[in-house]
């Protein structure tokens, strides 16, 4: 290669140093023998004619020949250039494939030639043919690298190459070793597939053996889970339930030491065939680490377990039948405690309500109800002894009865707080009455309209029933006035009307308030003793709402003497007090 690129470059030098000069040297030939040919004619000379071989034309001629050459030697210089660029190609092609080739076939054929196989298990021998069938793709996959590197050696030997004689070599090299590799490949697949079926039988028995082992110990697993689980029950029923279940399982013990031998019987035979043959048995089960011993040792263990269950089942029965005595017990007494209970408040809801009879028997009658029910304590008390007694004993739920003991805390607590609030209501009656000279009969009536209008029948009214109740008695309200009335008898914003606040009110309004008659001397006065009054005369001594609001409601006035657009203010003040009909 570096020759003939030598070559060429004196080709070049020889197109662009020596063959310039040559061409003026011809150009100025032409020139001089034209110039000459010219003075010839014109001086009526014959023509110069050149000896042969030395005619412009005949240079001329050689030029092109000349150039012709060069052509043809250039297309030769480039194309053996080209040829030894494919050759040094071809020729570092072929090394680079086969130093790939060869190291990969290193240590090959070692590899086949070892003996691995006679000392492994049969899943190691299933794993050595799975290596061996990726080591046969992978030497099928090189195949191609090798007829490749045969068809470079051809290439080059046909192209020539100076050091066929080594690339001969090292191809014959590469071929002959793979010819031995398809041997030796051979040979081991035959002798990994005999060594596999030779442990396929004891295999085999090996599977069936992890098959039957494993859910049988998981079997005995459950089982003795089971046996030492801790149960919660509530009920006779309840342990009732485990007890037919426990005995429902030890009826399947007989067939689960038939399943027991069965297994054990299938490892013996592993060991006959071993004996028999000389195999060489592996450590363990390759399926499962279960062995007979194990096997035997859960087995014991179940049995052992079985009586202990027995036991804690019995104990356990004997407990919820102590249960269920503490739960009727409990419940025979609150049974009898919670009616009582809830018929105490009615009863004295109903003394709260009663307008029979005089503060002072009411007094006495709910005394007389706070003594029974102090007397009562003891039923209480002895209640939550037994509710103490099912606490400890972990009675959370009892079918017998809807009442709990924090239902009769409550009730009888609400029960204590409501006798000693109507108590204390009616003592406060009594003083309000006292103090304001009340009668029993205003009180009476008091009461009536607090009843009627105590829609709900607890005591109290709302906010409506206590307007409507204003309502009835002839109070005109606005929202103003009715918000500044709530006020006065609900301070603390509770949104409910007592009995007792009803009273103070109502005591409070009446001594504030001017009689009928004292209302008409008035208007009496504005009128001028007249028996009527104009429209005009309430407007000029009345501020105008007051004004507007009489004659709004004053009736016309009746009477032969009567101006037209006179005013009846007797009947207004009556009907203001409630002490007429209109």
């Amino acid at each position: 290669m570096h020759a003939m690129q030598t070559k060429l470059e004196d080709f070049r030098d020889y197109r662009r140093v020596h063959k310039p000069p040559k061409v003026q040297e011809k150009c100025q030939l032409e020139i001089n023998f034209n110039t000459l040919q010219t003075k010839l004619r014109l001086s009526n000379r014959p023509a110069f004619m050149p000896s042969e071989g030395k005619m412009v034309s005949d240079i001329a001629n050689a030029w092109k020949g000349l150039e012709q050459v060069e052509k043809g030697y250039e297309e030769w210089l480039l194309t053996e250039i080209r040829r030894l660029e494919r050759v040094d190609h071809l020729a570092e092609k072929f090394k680079q494939k086969c130093s790939l080739h060869e190291t990969w076939t290193s240590g090959k054929e070692e590899l086949l030639a070892m003996k691995d196989y006679e000392s492994a298990s049969l899943m190691e021998v299933r794993a050595l043919m799975r290596k061996h069938e990726a080591f046969e793709s992978d030497l099928a996959a090189h195949q191609d690298r090798v007829e490749q590197i045969a068809a470079i050696a051809q290439e080059l030997n046909e192209l020539d190459f100076f050091d066929s004689v080594t690339i001969n070599a090292r191809c014959q090299a590469i071929c002959d070793q793979w010819d031995n590799l398809g041997t030796l490949t051979q040979k081991r697949r035959d002798s990994l597939e005999r060594v596999e079926k030779l442990w396929e039988t004891i295999d085999q028995l090996y599977l069936e053996f992890a098959k039957r082992a494993a859910p049988f110990n998981n079997w005995m697993d459950g089982a003795m889970e089971d046996l030492q689980d801790m149960f919660i029950v509530h009920s006779i029923e309840e342990i009732q339930s485990l007890i037919t279940a426990h005995d429902q399982f030890k009826a399947t013990l007989p067939e689960a030491d038939k399943e027991r031998m069965a297994t054990l019987g299938i490892q013996n035979e592993v060991v006959k065939i071993a004996q028999t043959y000389g195999i060489k048995l592996l450590a363990e089960n390759p399926y499962t680490s279960l062995s007979l011993q194990d096997i035997n040792n859960k087995w014991e263990a179940v049995k052992q377990l079985v009586p202990m269950r027995d036991q804690m089942l019995q104990e356990e029965v004997a407990r919820q039948q102590s249960n269920e005595r503490l739960r009727r017990q409990f419940a025979a007494q609150a049974n009898i405690i919670g009616p009582w209970i809830q018929t105490k408040m009615e009863e004295i809801s109903h003394v709260s309500i009663d307008i029979a009879g005089s503060l002072e028997e009411q007094m006495s009658n709910l005394k007389q109800y706070e003594q029974n029910i102090v007397n009562y304590k003891s039923n209480i008390d002895k209640l939550e002894g037994d509710h103490q007694l099912s606490q400890e004993g972990l009675i959370f739920d009892n079918k017998h009865t809807n009442y709990t003991m924090e239902h009769i805390r409550v009730g009888w607590e609400q029960l204590l707080t409501t006798i000693a609030r109507t108590i204390n209501e009616v003592e406060n009656q009594i003083l309000t009455r006292d103090a304001k000279g009340i009668s029993q009969e205003q009180l009476n009536e008091f009461r009536a309209s607090f009843n009627h209008f105590d829609r709900k029948r607890n005591g109290m009214m709302d906010p409506d029933d206590f307007r409507a109740c204003l309502i009835s008695m002839g109070y005109d309200l606005g929202e103003v006035e009715f918000a500044r009335i709530m006020t006065l008898v609900d301070s603390n914003n509770t949104s409910v009307v007592t009995f007792q606040a009803f009273i103070d009110f109502m005591t409070r309004e009446t001594a504030e308030t001017d009689t009928a008659e004292q209302v008409m001397a008035s208007f009496r006065i504005l009128a001028s003793d007249k028996t009527y009054i104009m429209v005009d005369e309430l407007r000029r001594e009345l501020p105008p709402e007051q004004a507007e609001y009489c004659i709004s409601r004053m009736t016309k006035y009746i009477g032969s003497d009567a101006p037209a657009g006179a005013l009846d203010y007797i009947s207004f003040s009556s009907a203001l007090y409630g002490e007429s009909d209109l």
